[in-house]
Order: structure tokens, then C-alpha cells, then sequence
């Protein structure tokens, strides 16, 4: 108990993600989940990343470790992560054409998004967003 393996099966239950999890990253399972998550950020006044992504992804994989780094070194933004074959009504409802794809939430509204596994602009995007929502003072 505790430990994923990769599951080949399509009978069996879905398979823990491993390379999503870590750091302050939150794995979304439910449609309930994604509701309380959004609104437990709109309460706090926090920005949401939302990376849709898969298990068989590999730029998915690759972006990973960033994602969770930038998930630890940023304690005021709330980090998610949907895998789009769990929750395909949630990718559609977000019209997720591509995986990976990271939406930047405010109140539950998209204000950004960076499609692909495009570490350089994931960075820089996340960091013009952490700098305008920093009060004047704390800058």
C-alpha cells in the first residue's frame, strides 16, 4: 500500500502519477475536487495554475519537475494538475487541445494560459503574475 505502479490493464483502476505529484501540487480526480480547489483560491485570493496533462505525455513528464519546484518556491499561488483522460468533461469544458496546457486562474477565470511544455515561458508568465499581485510595499 502507497506505492503506483503503472497500470497496462483498462479494467483496472487508474494509475497514480508519480511524476505529477510532490512539492505543493494538488492532483485533481474529481469534477467536486476542481470546484472546492477554485473556490478554496477565490476565498484565499489566490491564483490557480491548472496543468491538464497525461501519463503517457512525455513533454507532460518533462515539464514536471519545474512544475513542482515552481509549486514549493511559490506558497501564495495554488498548483493543480488534471490528467485529461481522467477527466475528459473538464478538458473539453476548458477546450484543452494540447497537453500539456496551463491555465492561470483569478476567481475561476482564465487570465493566462502557456500551451506546451515550454519552460521558459511558464516561468516567465508565472513570475510577471507572482510580481502583480504583490502589494506595493512587499515589492
Amino acid at each position: 500500500m502507497g506505492l503506483c505502479f503503472s497500470s497496462t490493464k483498462d479494467d483496472e483502476e487508474p494509475a497514480c502519477h508519480p511524476h505529477f505529484t510532490g512539492g505543493k501540487v494538488t492532483v485533481i480526480t474529481t469534477k467536486d475536487a476542481w470546484n472546492q480547489k477554485l473556490s478554496e483560491a477565490k476565498t484565499q485570493s489566490k491564483i490557480a495554475i491548472a496543468n491538464f496533462s497525461a501519463s503517457w505525455c512525455g513533454p507532460c513528464k518533462s515539464i514536471s519537475t519545474l512544475y513542482i519546484e515552481l509549486s514549493e518556491k511559490h506558497p501564495s499561488l495554488m498548483f493543480l494538475t488534471i490528467d485529461v483522460d481522467e477527466l475528459p468533461e473538464l478538458s473539453t469544458q476548458w477546450d484543452v487541445k494540447a497537453t500539456p496546457t496551463f491555465f492561470f486562474l483569478k476567481d475561476g477565470q482564465q487570465i493566462d494560459k502557456v500551451v506546451g511544455a515550454n519552460k521558459p515561458e511558464l516561468q516567465e508568465k508565472l513570475t510577471a503574475i507572482v510580481d502583480s499581485n504583490v502589494p506595493g510595499d512587499q515589492k
